[in-house]
């Protein structure tokens, strides 16, 4: 989704409450987006040059945060709108924080550890000018990790000469890293799922649910949802997917994940592909992969009652409409994804006390923090009419009180 399509929910939700245009204006584009050619030396010898950005896109309720991506369709748009996406996530869950993202159009497949290490510390150099625990924060994204997370944390305090563990999140536990940010995007959409059930119209007891994607965080979520008494009857990713509507073995499905590269490496359920997933008749459909794979097309066609989104805009803004049309409720993603964040924004305050916090403590706090989410999209959802439109509205509503505090001549131009 570009960022054009992105700023259509920021307009409709502008339209729910009384929010001055010019607030909206201030939050059509990102306040800074820096561009760089990366240069690597490559294992061969030769000098390679990667293309980086980092888009801050607003900082009016804290430092900016977001991740990293390394992924050879990483554009500037792409960047700024996963920005902006990270802008209201940080909002609709009450975080100090402001919204940013970074990447580097790569296919890390092509490279070896060495060159993923030299591109990560490469980087770093490109943006640290930007980067800082009171500034910008980066954390994982899509193909980055604990390790290159390491590796950028190292560099920044190599260029300082001092330590600075809060200027990233996601970071290995022995840097700095706090407990159960591994499993925190996954389980944060659980406790959406649950606070949530009733607003999404699932059964009682015992909801089918498929898994458009099975990475990290799908399976968290399937491990916890498989606990509480929800079905699992399909899962996917880029080689394929499985069905079995009695329900998958979600540590037999993990396990075959782990050794064969593959959920189609699972025993003893059929075969689909992917836009066949996306069409399964099933109560709840979890798209946890890549953006934009609802369309209009798929909107019209699938049979799921509900959306649970743990990627990042799976659901397109044209589909948006025709779900309502349908009565198919979203759990959007700035809410049902957030819990990576909220876990990262625990590893900073840790980071800055100097505080090391139990997992339990992480768990409990981060449950607190999505059930209090959830019910402030609930409250919303009873004038507004759907949870994607609630979430937008309340962080609409929390950014614009906080331009509005802070006075208009930092903002708009001068006094």
């Amino acid at each position: 989704m570009s960022l054009a399509s992105a700023r259509e929910r920021l307009n409709a939700a502008a339209r729910h409450i009384d929010v001055p245009e010019e607030v909206v204006k201030r939050l059509e584009y990102p306040m800074e987006t820096l561009a760089a050619s990366i240069p690597v030396r490559m294992d061969d010898g030769t000098l390679t040059f990667f293309k980086g950005w980092r888009s801050r896109y607003s900082d009016v309720l804290g430092p900016t945060k977001g991740g990293i991506r390394f992924h050879p369709d990483v554009s500037m748009d792409e960047v700024m709108t996963l920005a902006f996406w990270m802008t209201m996530k940080c909002a609709v869950v009450d975080l100090p924080f402001g919204g940013a993202k970074g990447g580097i159009s790569v296919n890390t497949k092509e490279l070896s550890e060495m060159e993923i290490e030299r591109l990560a510390r490469g980087w770093v150099r490109a943006f640290a000018p930007v980067i800082g625990a009171e500034r910008d924060i980066p954390a994982p994204d899509m193909y980055t990790g604990p390790m290159t997370m390491a590796w950028m944390v190292d560099e920044l305090e190599i260029l300082r000469d001092r330590k600075e563990p809060g200027a990233f999140t996601g970071k290995p536990v022995s840097l700095g890293g706090s407990k159960g940010r591994d499993t925190a995007t996954g389980r944060g959409a659980f406790h959406a799922l649950t606070r949530l059930h009733g607003s999404l119209d699932l059964p009682k007891e015992g909801a089918t649910i498929a898994l458009h994607g099975f990475g990290n965080a799908a399976k968290a979520f399937a491990k916890l949802a498989e606990e509480e008494g929800y079905r699992i009857v399909s899962a996917s990713d880029s080689s394929g997917g499985i069905f079995d509507g009695n329900g998958l073995d979600v540590d037999a499905l993990i396990k075959a994940k782990e050794s064969g590269g593959s959920v189609t490496a699972y025993e003893g359920a059929e075969e689909i592909d992917n836009d066949a997933l996306l069409r399964l008749d099933c109560d709840l459909l979890v798209p946890s992969s890549l953006g934009g794979v609802i369309d209009e097309t798929v909107a019209r066609e699938m049979k799921a009652g509900a959306i649970l989104e743990i990627a990042n805009g799976p659901v397109t803004s044209d589909a948006d409409s025709i779900l309502r049309e349908r009565g198919i409720e979203v759990a959007p993603d700035i809410l049902a994804n957030a819990g990576g964040v909220v876990v990262s924004y625990f590893e900073w305050v840790q980071n800055r006390s100097g505080d090391v916090w139990s997992l339990d403590r992480v768990q409990d706090r981060l449950q607190t923090r999505m059930n209090d989410a959830c019910d402030a999209l609930g409250k919303r959802m009873e004038t507004v009419g759907s949870l994607r439109e609630a979430a937008y509205v309340v962080a609409l509503d929390r950014l614009a009180t906080a331009l509005k505090d802070r006075g208009t001549c930092r903002d708009f131009g001068g006094c």
